[in-house]
């Protein structure tokens, strides 16, 4: 049972774990695939480009559903959208774990994770628009985006805890017995409200922004993604113990928890310019790309630590901008920029996958680096339009 917790100043807790929760469960079966890629490309018979294929699969359903979602869950509610996003999960994991006796049939599986990560996320984004004080919406974001951290942390810790003794299905078993518990411990009635009129929405974020900040989102997820999925390969190729490399895993995620709940809190105290701290962040990450691609067991580790706390440490900032920038319809407009962060996310390890193949992962590594780059200016290039559709409104 989730009990009743309170952050600063004395706001109950209870539905940030509880969107936290939902997030995490929903991304897991991506997470999980990765980190336990060694075992399951041995004992199904498939290589490093077949497992970015079927991440990429994952990611590419919950980016062609995440529209329809961020619109479904607008009229269903924030709570019965979180149950079926995470029971959704829990029916993906453990199909992995009692069907996956092929490439073929583990896709399969993953095609019901992505539908239940596409409605995981506008769920949650709107539970904590219509349930967290204002004042602590950037820190509870923050916290939420630590989702996708704590899936590949779980990941990272299943290999030596439970892969390496019991079996990687054990794992997925586990990941679905907890997602289900999150789809049971979501409590509320939902009281969806009235659809905004077009008087109403005109405060909202315009599409051509929302899309700019999409393809912003995306080419960023197209970069950090294959973290999760492949730094335990990239690791174990360099000469580290694929143990350690779980572990070092665990440690870059953790890592990049705090950093998005540490720049959460930061950000609730200031007053604009949460898109540019986000470029900034994305800046730094450059660097630890560049660190990875060195191949060099000491480099890695800085190179990990930074690639995901700064590289993969700002979708909280950016999501709360998103929500702040259309309050009418948080749901909506996180669903229209999630099909971007999707899209990438299903890009990246396919495009990664595929440049190892082809030439090895220290190019792969650089590859990220570029494409963080250009995820900066389409960031930069989004905000200019806010601010001039915000200005053109307001005159």
């Amino acid at each position: 049972m989730i009990v009743r917790m309170s952050l600063v100043g004395g706001m109950n807790l209870r539905p940030v774990v509880i969107a936290v929760s939902v997030a995490t469960a929903g991304v897991l079966p991506a997470f999980l695939t990765g980190g336990l890629a060694v075992q399951i490309k041995d004992e199904l018979g498939f290589g490093t480009a077949y497992l970015g294929l079927a991440v990429a699969i994952f990611f590419a359903s919950a980016a062609l559903a995440s529209v329809v979602m961020g619109r479904f869950v607008e009229r269903v509610g924030s709570h019965t959208g979180m149950r079926l996003a995470a029971a959704t999960s829990a029916a993906s994991l453990l199909g992995v774990a009692l069907f996956a006796r092929s490439w073929t049939a583990l896709v399969l599986c993953l095609v019901v994770g992505g539908l239940a990560n596409a409605m995981a996320h506008p769920s949650a984004n709107l539970s904590i628009a219509r349930e967290v004080p204002s004042g602590r919406q950037a820190l509870s974001f923050g916290i939420k985006q630590a989702s996708i951290p704590t899936a590949t942390l779980l990941a990272g810790l299943a290999v030596p805890a439970v892969a390496a003794t019991l079996g990687w299905r054990w794992a997925f078993v586990g990941g679905a017995i907890l997602a289900l518990g999150i789809s049971l411990s979501v409590r509320g009635e939902d009281h969806v409200p009235p659809p905004k009129t077009k008087g109403e929405r005109n405060g909202d974020a315009r599409y051509r922004a929302l899309a700019v900040l999409a393809l912003g989102i995306g080419l960023g997820s197209t970069a950090a993604t294959p973290l999760g999925a492949f730094i335990v390969g990239s690791s174990v190729e360099s000469g580290i113990r694929v143990e350690t490399a779980g572990l070092l895993l665990a440690a870059g995620s953790a890592f990049s928890i705090v950093v998005r709940i540490v720049f959460g809190y930061l950000a609730d105290s200031m007053s604009g310019g949460r898109l540019r701290l986000v470029a900034g962040m994305l800046a730094v990450g450059v660097l630890g790309f560049s660190l990875l691609a060195t191949g060099s067991p000491g480099a890695i580790v800085a190179g990990t630590l930074l690639a995901f706390g700064a590289g993969w440490g700002w979708p909280g900032l950016f999501n709360f901008a998103v929500v702040h920038s259309s309050p009418a319809a948080p749901a909506a407009a996180t669903g229209i920029t999630q099909t971007g962060a999707s899209s990438g996310a299903a890009l990246g390890p396919l495009i990664f996958g595929f440049v190892v193949e082809a030439t090895s992962y220290g190019v792969a590594w650089m590859v990220c680096g570029g494409i963080s780059l250009a995820a900066l200016a389409a960031i930069l290039v989004g905000r200019r339009m806010l601010l001039r559709d915000r200005a053109a409104m307001a005159g």
